[in-house]
């Protein structure tokens, strides 16, 4: 019998030695997912982002919000109390990639959506301290002036749809007509919502002049946490009361 001390002294059977646990411990995780149909539940409700949410995503990103707001709710009371129904896996499923985070300078932005108004987003946006005289965020009025280029955000969903999103054809043709549509006072938006349900349209920024990074940004924030009925959810079916899985 091998003692314990030789282990520790001798580098190769530690080394053989970590090797085993690691080999033992990932195929006890790895091994069940494969008899299993699918790791992520479907709930009703969750969408692709719009063309004109997809953009504000990608304005999140490049701008270096994830750094200090996440965008999971864990099942912990003091997270629930504070910020809502904890997250679904559902949720990030067509994240490329997923907002999760590992840091909170800012607060946690999954159930952002709906819970400010438009005209505060934008307020917040350009002047943070405007409305949280706290806040150390930086601001980011040059949104409101920078204008986004429709003409591409076709090939975007084309992109994303060759990694599993399931954007149709139709939604790929009518991308860069639905994303002018999305921010376009009095514009005939019924086919978009049709497309994409919950959709905020309208003048977000306050300025229906032109179509900005800010309007793109805040359809993406107000689009966090409002696809799913969680008034309705019942998280042992994944889906709401009454309804089928999608």
């Amino acid at each position: 019998m091998i003692k314990h001390e030789k282990f520790e002294t001798n580098s190769i059977i530690l080394l053989v030695g970590i090797l085993l646990t690691v080999a033992i411990g990932g195929l006890v995780e790895i091994v069940p997912l494969f008899t299993i149909g699918e790791t992520i539940e479907k709930v009703e409700g969750v969408r692709p982002l719009s063309p004109l949410e997809l953009t504000g995503r990608n304005i999140y990103i490049s701008e270096g919000c994830y750094n200090c707001h996440s965008q999971q709710i864990r099942p912990f009371r003091d997270e629930v109390e504070r910020y809502g129904h904890y997250s679904l896996a559902a949720e990030s499923i067509y994240d490329h990639p997923f907002q999760w985070g590992s840091k909170r300078t800012g607060p946690d932005l999954a159930r952002v959506g709906g819970k400010y108004s438009n005209d505060w987003q934008a307020a917040h946006l350009i002047d943070p301290r405007s409305v949280v005289p706290e806040s150390i965020m930086p601001t980011y009025a040059h949104l409101a002036e920078q204008e986004v280029d429709a003409k591409d955000i076709g090939a975007d969903l084309k992109t994303l749809a060759i990694v599993g999103v399931p954007y149709s054809e139709e939604m790929i043709k009518e991308a860069t007509a639905d994303m002018i549509a999305q921010a376009t006072p009095d514009a005939d938006t019924a086919a978009l919502l049709q497309r994409y349900p919950k959709a905020i349209v309208g003048d977000l920024d306050g300025n229906p002049a032109k179509i900005t990074k800010m309007d793109a940004l805040i359809a993406y924030l107000q689009s966090l946490g409002r696809m799913v009925d969680f008034t309705t959810y019942r998280p042992e079916l994944g889906t709401n009361a009454g309804g089928t899985q999608p």
